[in-house]
């Protein structure tokens, strides 16, 4: 669990270069406690926004991405690389992130990155417990921001 005290401690977890675009989640109030992580779609539906601390730490760490629409087309069955539900392409689509001006790398995601209730409800139904699976969904968000952008390393 982590806490942010402010609108500015949250934009603060994102690179300044995505700063720049960032519009603040709507009716938010704070300080905001956060016990995994926190997604908001902003109203435009082109970017959707990360908010989590590394394993280990209570460090708010921001990824910004953007749906890529090219490979939205069709209603091909997807599978999410951080929760592994199945989906179709309205569902699971690819978000990317601007590495540089000149660099993108994208990953195949829920797209509204609700995991976190995926997760549970497919441990609930099998009768096991969600808190290993949000573990590992941390350990792979974390992985993905420290690998692809470099935040968040320790």
């Amino acid at each position: 669990m982590f806490r942010l005290e402010s609108e500015q401690q949250l934009l603060q977890a994102f690179r300044p270069r995505d700063r720049r675009h960032l519009e603040p989640p709507r009716g938010v109030s704070y300080p905001l406690y956060v016990p995994d992580y926190f997604a908001w779609t902003e109203r435009s539906g082109f970017h959707v926004n990360l908010v989590f601390a590394r394993p280990g730490s209570r460090e708010p760490v921001g990824v910004a991405f953007s749906r890529d629409n090219q490979a939205d087309k069709g209603l091909a069955t997807r599978v999410c690389d951080w929760c592994h539900a199945y989906g179709s392409s309205m569902d699971i689509g690819m978000l990317c992130v601007d590495v540089s001006s000149k660099h993108r790398v994208g990953v195949l995601l829920c797209l509204d990155l609700r995991c976190k209730e995926k997760l549970e409800t497919s441990a609930n139904l099998a009768g096991k417990s969600p808190v290993q699976l949000s573990h590992a969904l941390l350990e792979r968000m974390h992985r993905f921001a420290r690998e692809a952008l470099g935040l968040g390393a320790a």
